[in-house]
């Protein structure tokens, strides 16, 4: 039965649906959503279903009660819903003729709307900061930003003024070569990846026939990506370095940010960024927030990452609430602030330049504190997957990865406990404790 202005008005979705559907005729119905966080009213939308060449497709017609009626003498009332369910008709009849006459509705509008867009509207800049604008959710500010900023400074002003679709595939490769050719490898490959994205965008939006990224792989135009490997000592330089930064007179805040990250091995960004609201130190964690990991799941999801805090560590997060006062060590404030402006964080230089400053430069950098915990609590006998978890390696399996996260809490409590235990052995008699040795003495204290 067709549908009735009443029923048109008094629709909704019940709950447990996020959505349904009321058929009025010929292919015409009304489309009923919940609300929620996108749309805190909800949404009664109209759409047309119809076939062409063999292929069903939709047809957006606009939005109940508002839909508008193509003829001026017969537009709709304000208010009036026998106007809009006529009108809703009336724009389907329309575009059924199109049908007949062997025209593709969906295509006719997509046309229609390319002719009315001017021609700085087409380019590559305009679409890409359109595309920006929608990708942008969900993601954190500061990574959203420098997408766009990379786009800014390296393919707008090679791309940024071409209709996309005019755009082939050796464009988008001298873009990525010209970045390359600067130092920057790894870079063209990203600004690559994330022009494909733009162009797939284009695409879906029926502003370019086709991706011309997609048709370039980055290893058959752009060099071969190089391992990077971060400056480390050596296990027989290890008891050294912990008493080089037991010794260092710098600034007590760098002196604790270099104790505590050989102590957790987490990221430098992670270390130097932390706040204090991120810390429990009666429940012994540290809980590092998604926005700031440094790693992505399989979905590009962020993850928080959990950090069990050995007695030492406490003991180092202690010393720095005595030394600048506890009322100042709550909420955002920073662990490590900067220098001269309290409200930032540190920058990784202070890290790399109190490194310098002991004799250890180009030999050590503070992610090599995470090359060494993972060598050694591998000799250690941990298991390789509970040492990846707090390492916060990416697990591929999302379910996996938060079942692990629960299961091997306890686990890796005992591991941070551990290494917390080796670098103090280290660091007290001065000797290198051979990974295994240390090892078994662990086993015996268990």
């Amino acid at each position: 039965m067709p549908l009735t202005d009443t029923e048109c008005r008094n629709a909704k979705c019940p709950e447990g649906r996020p959505l349904i559907r009321l058929a009025d005729a010929g292919g015409l119905y009304l489309e009923v959503s919940r609300p929620g966080p996108r749309n805190p009213a909800g949404s009664k939308l109209w759409r047309w279903k119809y076939r062409f060449n063999g292929k069903e497709k939709r047809l957006a017609l606009g939005a109940y009660p508002d839909v508008p009626l193509a003829s001026r003498t017969d537009a709709p009332k304000a208010g009036g819903t026998a106007r809009t369910l006529k009108g809703a008709r009336q724009l389907r009849d329309e575009a059924r003729a199109l049908l007949v006459a062997g025209t593709d509705p969906g295509e006719a509008r997509r046309d229609a709307k390319l002719a009315k867009m001017t021609a700085y509207e087409t380019t590559f800049e305009p679409l890409a900061r359109r595309w920006w604008a929608d990708w942008k959710t969900g993601k954190t500010e500061r990574y959203s930003d420098y997408v766009l900023r990379r786009l800014e400074l390296d393919a707008f002003p090679v791309l940024g003024s071409k209709p996309v679709a005019s755009l082939t595939a050796p464009a988008f490769v001298r873009m990525a070569k010209a970045i390359e050719a600067r130092g920057a490898g790894e870079l063209a490959r990203r600004v690559l990846e994330t022009c494909g994205q733009v162009m797939r965008w284009t695409v879906a939006h029926g502003l370019a026939e086709r991706n011309p990224v997609a048709d370039v792989k980055p290893g058959d135009v752009l060099k071969p990506r190089t391992v990077e490997n971060f400056a480390r000592v050596g296990a027989a330089e290890l008891p050294e370095l912990m008493r080089h930064i037991n010794a260092y007179e710098g600034a007590l805040p760098t002196r604790m940010a270099l104790r505590l990250m050989a102590l957790t091995f987490v990221r430098t960004s992670e270390l130097i960024e932390a706040q204090w609201r991120e810390f429990d130190l009666d429940a012994a964690e540290w809980t590092i927030p998604p926005e700031r990991t440094g790693r992505k799941g399989s979905a590009g999801n962020r993850r928080p990452h959990l950090v069990p805090l050995a007695p030492q560590a406490i003991e180092v997060l202690r010393l720095l609430q005595t030394a600048r006062g506890a009322d100042r060590c709550i909420g955002t404030a920073q662990v490590f602030p900067g220098e001269r402006d309290h409200e930032r964080p540190m920058s990784n230089g202070a890290i790399l330049m109190a490194l310098k400053r002991m004799g250890y430069r180009g030999r050590m950098t503070g992610h090599g504190f995470r090359g060494i915990a993972s060598t050694a609590l591998n000799e250690m006998g941990f298991r390789t997957d509970v040492i990846e978890a707090q390492l916060s390696h990416v697990e591929g399996n999302r379910v996996r990865a938060a079942y692990n996260h629960a299961q091997y809490l306890e686990e890796r409590r005992e591991l941070m406990n551990a290494w917390a235990d080796y670098l103090d052995a280290v660091q007290r008699t001065g000797k290198v404790i051979p990974f295994r040795q240390a090892a078994q003495a662990r086993k015996v204290a268990a």
